[in-house]
């Protein structure tokens, strides 16, 4: 997937990104699977939408894909939300 390369070196170069994100709760598995046009990234989740279950399965997937400390910025009870990710420096 070329687009999550492209969003892993960008954040390299930058240090911070914010991405929006699309997240479809109770999928068969959990994974980053597409961009849209206007750069929302699309995320599946394993995870049911209850008591913030599925926005902490979004945040380890997202700091375990891009090795980045995660905050979502907006949209903690909404699929569509903004997340901003602070890349680690590896010491």
């Amino acid at each position: 997937m070329a687009f999550l390369q492209k969003l892993k070196s960008d954040l390299k170069t930058h240090q911070t990104l914010v991405l929006n994100v699309k997240v479809t709760p109770s999928a068969p598995r959990s994974e980053i699977f597409d961009q849209l046009s206007d750069g929302t990234v699309k995320v599946r989740l394993q995870t049911a939408p209850e008591q913030g279950k599925a926005n902490k399965a979004l945040m380890k997937l997202l700091k375990k894909e891009f090795n980045a400390d995660v905050e979502i910025l907006s949209g903690e009870t909404s699929a569509k939300k903004l997340i901003r990710l602070n890349h680690r420096v590896k010491l």
